[in-house]
């Protein structure tokens, strides 16, 4: 059973531990920089698993079910930066502000996560200084360089969502999330309507907010970057057919929306 850590370590991250941030692709001229806020499930030693059982941690709670394997796939595809963030979001959730209490969750849906119950603040801070902090630089040290070097940017973020929540299903393959900056969403939305095998999402199953994200409000509507948030419905890339199916898909409709993009905005 799951074992029970409540001492806080004075460095999060030691020796066995990954880095918290994985590349792929870092010099793609595509315009599209891709991030996975929730690509991986990693645990730090030092937490040990959190007290939570394996079966748990398997599940959607801990990471995005199969956005891994579509992201790798897309930034291969498309010659595309990818940026992804390998600890599990009962880490610290790295798409929502530090402050808000789903950062560093203490119940996940029905979930118990004993380790995250009154954690002292240096661990918080620890955990936002080693996990959060690093990934958040890197995409804004990428954009950074990009925005120098005057290499068009728009911002995808990846994601994947489960089928049934609360009890109530999800009929939708795939959603474009956005807030502000409506002008991917609604070409993505067009292309994939177009698709007659999809039910699609306008904003479902989940609408961007400053109070719910952090990715797309911080990197994308702060820096003034063309944007969208990406959920795919977790059955659909399960296993790596569905995945490789829907990066074939989505290449194909982001290299038709890049011409758009840029007889519109790019040019």
């Amino acid at each position: 059973m799951a074992s029970d850590v409540t001492c806080a370590p004075p460095q999060l991250l030691g020796k066995g531990d990954i880095d918290p941030v994985h590349e792929a692709n870092t010099t793609g001229r595509s315009p599209f920089l891709l991030t996975a806020d929730h690509y991986g499930r990693a645990l730090p030693r030092a937490l040990g698993d959190l007290g939570v059982a394996e079966s748990e941690l398997g599940r959607h709670i801990a990471w995005d079910i199969g956005i891994a394997g579509v992201a790798e796939r897309l930034a291969k595809m498309l010659d595309a930066h990818l940026i992804a963030q390998r600890y599990s979001r009962l880490v610290i959730d790295c798409n929502r502000p530090p402050a808000a209490a789903s950062s560093i969750p203490v119940i996940s849906e029905a979930t118990a996560i004993p380790r995250n119950a009154a954690i002292a603040e240096g661990e918080r801070a620890a955990r936002r200084r080693e996990i959060f902090e690093p990934y958040h630089h890197r995409i804004e040290a990428a954009i950074n360089r990009r925005l120098h070097d005057e290499q068009p940017t728009v911002l995808v973020s990846l994601h994947s969502f489960t089928p049934v929540y609360a009890g109530v299903a999800r009929p939708w393959h795939i959603g474009a999330l956005y807030n502000r900056a409506p002008v991917l969403p609604q070409l993505l939305l067009g292309h994939l309507r177009a698709e007659s095998d999809l039910v699609v999402g306008d904003n479902e199953p989940y609408a961007v907010s400053d109070l719910t994200d952090y990715t797309i409000p911080v990197h994308g509507e702060a820096r003034g970057l063309v944007n969208t948030g990406i959920e795919i419905r977790q059955d659909l890339i399960a296993d790596q057919s569905g995945q490789r199916q829907w990066a074939e898909r989505l290449a194909r409709i982001f290299a038709e929306i890049e011409v758009e993009l840029k007889a519109k905005l790019l040019a």
